[in-house]
């Protein structure tokens, strides 16, 4: 019936004028979205954080990040089976958290800056640092758990 009798322009016209009354009367307010959203990713930060300085704590060895070589023990136990660097995902979860509480995807883009910089002149360094104080245990530990997640 209707078989090529209405041009698709008008169809679009149509369709586009149907969405917009749809969209007025069907505002969804994201605000509680992204309020929850960061609060969850806040919180996860949070506890990768916490979880990885009682570890070490526990251990009685180093937290200071800028002194490797004062690591008494490898820490593989607790949050240390999930991450070799569970402070630093907690870090990134945080930024995570920031970034969508500033509804911003060019601010979420800096935390893949973060990991590349904590990557590359923290991890990578503390990582030599451990090789040599800890030798196969450690590679043993590095091919058992990832550097993030």
């Amino acid at each position: 019936m209707l078989d090529n009798k209405i041009p698709p322009v008008i169809m679009v016209c149509f369709f586009a004028l149907v969405m917009a009354v749809i969209a007025h009367y069907s505002v969804i307010d994201f605000t509680a979205f992204i309020f929850y959203s960061a609060i969850i990713l806040l919180v996860i930060g949070c506890v990768f954080c916490i979880a990885g300085v009682v570890s070490f704590r526990l251990a009685n060895t180093t937290v200071d990040p800028r002194k490797p070589e004062l690591a008494s023990k490898l820490v593989t136990t607790g949050i240390y089976r999930i991450s070799r660097n569970p402070m630093y995902v907690g870090f990134a979860f945080i930024l995570t958290a920031w970034g969508v509480w500033l509804t911003s995807l060019w601010a979420l883009l800096c935390v893949i800056a973060f990991i590349g910089y904590l990557t590359w002149f923290q991890i990578i360094p503390e990582e030599r640092k451990l090789q040599k104080i800890f030798g196969k245990d450690y590679s043993d530990y590095k091919l058992q758990v990832k550097r993030w997640l």
